[in-house]
């Protein structure tokens, strides 16, 4: 969890998307999250977790549906939301975080 801490606590958006390789929309979100990482280059980053091999950390953050998105800023998590989005309502939200 320390590792997690150290990830979240940047002073760009941290865009987290939490999925399985099992689950057809976290895999329908893969473009996706390639077209938002790209727009925001360098002002923000966008982080897959995997929680088969996350559990502790997907029990600590009580995900429940997949995939589910976060954003998090200076450590405090601004954003969530569980299903799938499109890339420029992501692309949007993670354009009002960048300081």
């Amino acid at each position: 969890m320390s590792k997690f801490g150290e990830l979240i606590d940047a002073d760009i958006p941290i865009l987290l998307d939490f999925y399985t390789e099992w689950n057809e929309p976290s895999t329908a979100m893969h473009p996706v999250l390639k077209d938002v990482a790209a727009a925001i280059g360098d002002k923000g980053k966008v982080i897959k977790i995997d929680v088969d091999k996350n559990q502790e950390l997907a029990e600590a953050l009580r995900i429940k549906g997949l995939p589910t998105l976060m954003i998090y800023r200076g450590g405090e998590m601004v954003w969530r939301q569980s299903g799938e989005q499109d890339a420029n309502t992501l692309i949007g939200l993670m354009q009002e975080y960048v300081g």
